[in-house]
């Protein structure tokens, strides 16, 4: 996920995700990426294009790489992200964004 993602939360990849490996912070999404298999779905069902493959990131927008990757330390993910819902958590550089 990227910053479009960012207090918009529209949930429609959760559904269409094989794997389950998007998970619901307090405001955005987040990509596991040892549980993804890069099928694509989430990324075709996303109404702000904020999902990509990591090879066509670009810009700002690399950063996401390591800023979903943050939001997965010390948590424990032994439950994909539709079983867990809501976690009240975010990468620092998301909680740092201005709310909008």
């Amino acid at each position: 996920m990227t910053q479009a993602c960012v207090d918009v939360k529209d949930r429609s990849c959760i559904q269409v995700c094989p794997a389950d490996c998007l998970f619901e912070g307090g405001r955005m999404m987040y990509i596991n990426q040892d549980l993804c298999i890069n099928c694509g779905a989430c990324e075709a069902v996303c109404p702000t294009q904020a999902i990509r493959y990591d090879d066509e990131l670009d810009g700002d927008d690399e950063q996401f790489i390591a800023v979903n990757e943050q939001f997965f330390e010390g948590l424990d993910i032994s439950k994909g992200g539709r079983k867990l819902g809501l976690i009240e958590h975010d990468a620092d550089f998301v909680l740092g964004l201005p709310k909008g």
